[in-house]
């Protein structure tokens, strides 16, 4: 199991995701104060880790249906829900990502 919690940025909504290999799928439990997020979540279901980390073949479902509902292109959780995958997969490690602003 893997458990990632995200701050969207700007947005000010937080969403925290919840992933949980099912035989060779993963099962999400994404909770969010975002609409958009909230409705990808609902269409996401269970998904391929393998699909998931790949842009081969149909790519990762979380990125397309980030397309498909997120208001903004820049949105964090669909590939944080990806990142949560692949941990809960024991495909990669776990490891926080971040973007930071730098001032000169």
């Amino acid at each position: 199991m893997a458990k990632v919690a995200i701050d969207s940025g700007a947005c000010g909504l937080h969403t925290t995701i919840e992933a949980v290999m099912n035989g060779r799928t993963c099962r999400l439990n994404i909770d969010s104060e975002c609409e958009a997020i909230r409705a990808l979540a609902e269409e996401l279901g269970e998904v391929d880790p393998f699909q998931e980390i790949s842009f081969r073949g149909n790519g990762p479902k979380s990125l397309a249906l980030g397309a498909e509902h997120c208001y903004h292109t820049a949105c964090p959780v669909p590939v944080g829900i990806i990142k949560a995958v692949e941990v809960a997969a024991g495909l990669n490690l776990p490891v926080d990502a971040s973007i930071k602003f730098i001032d000169d």
